[in-house]
């Protein structure tokens, strides 16, 4: 198997895999996004700046404390999801009841802020940040060697993913969530703190932006821009999928995230628009998006 539709075996399956590792991030990210709209109607685009501070938490964890890469994963989320919560509740919930513009434009100026700060501490250039032992290496599989982190990553996106999904759909504390959005004096009226599970609710979407965080640093350099240089195509992914549906995230970012590898293969000069047309295209015949309701 040399060759596949004249290209290169080796360099398609590469593509591909750095397709499913973008897409990876894509529907971390896009998953967090979702939660914070579909439960609390507010668009988030602080979430770059947030998988960006959970990099530099566990850079941070690993030269300050001395706390390695499986501690990072367990507290970055922890200590970001912190920080949006203290956001949620001095700032964002006072914008609940006003239009969408004013929270984007909150959420736009509190991550401007971060990701000023950061450059100012840390400089524009990147941060290394080593791949744990238990995960070096690769895999050879015949066609192609598979890096064990990078499959890691794809693995553990997925299992996320799927226990996100889980969650809100299919326990009660989900059934609680949903119902609140419907209807939040109702469920209040049941017994149910209604703003403290929203605050909850923001701390945990802020929490997926920072564990999608800890799983880029050691692929990407731990860097300021690194979020902005994602939450627009994240953004688009949302559209795409549906805002506030939390199954059309996950299917169209990695779904998206193998179309634009391919398209790196098959047409290099479109892979850095191929997302934005396909937003365009899916807008044009269906604006509530593939999965989203009308």
């Amino acid at each position: 198997m040399d060759e596949i539709f004249g290209i290169p075996a080796p360099l398609l399956f590469g593509q591909l895999l750095l397709g499913l590792i973008n897409g990876a991030f894509y529907a971390m990210l896009s998953l967090g996004l979702a939660v914070i709209f579909g439960l609390l109607n507010i668009i988030n685009f602080t979430h770059g700046a947030q998988f960006m501070m959970g990099a530099f938490a566990a850079w941070m964890l690993l030269e300050w404390a001395g706390l390695g890469y499986w501690w990072a994963l367990l507290l970055a989320p922890i200590i970001v999801g912190a920080t949006g919560v203290i956001t949620e509740r001095l700032m964002i919930r006072r914008l609940y009841k006003l239009d969408h513009l004013y929270g984007l434009l909150l959420t736009f100026g509190i991550g401007l802020i971060i990701e000023g700060i950061f450059r100012n501490e840390f400089g524009s250039s990147g941060l290394p940040y080593r791949i744990p032992p238990q995960l070096q290496g690769s895999w050879d599989l015949g066609f192609m060697f598979l890096p064990i982190y990078r499959g890691w990553v794809v693995i553990f996106a997925l299992f996320a993913c799927l226990a996100t999904w889980l969650v809100i759909e299919k326990t009660r504390l989900g059934a609680y969530l949903r119902a609140a959005t419907e209807n939040a004096t109702l469920v209040q009226a049941f017994g149910v703190n209604v703003p403290r599970m929203i605050t909850l609710t923001y701390g945990a979407g802020v929490g997926l932006a920072a564990l999608a965080g800890v799983l880029a640093a050691p692929i990407y350099s731990v860097n300021p821009q690194m979020g902005s240089n994602l939450i627009i195509v994240v953004f688009a992914v949302v559209v795409i999928g549906g805002m506030g549906s939390i199954l059309g995230s996950v299917l169209t970012g990695f779904g998206l995230g193998i179309v634009e590898g391919l398209t790196k293969v098959f047409w290099p000069e479109a892979s850095a628009t191929v997302i934005f047309v396909i937003m365009a295209i899916v807008l044009l015949a269906r604006p509530a998006g593939l999965f989203g309701r009308g």
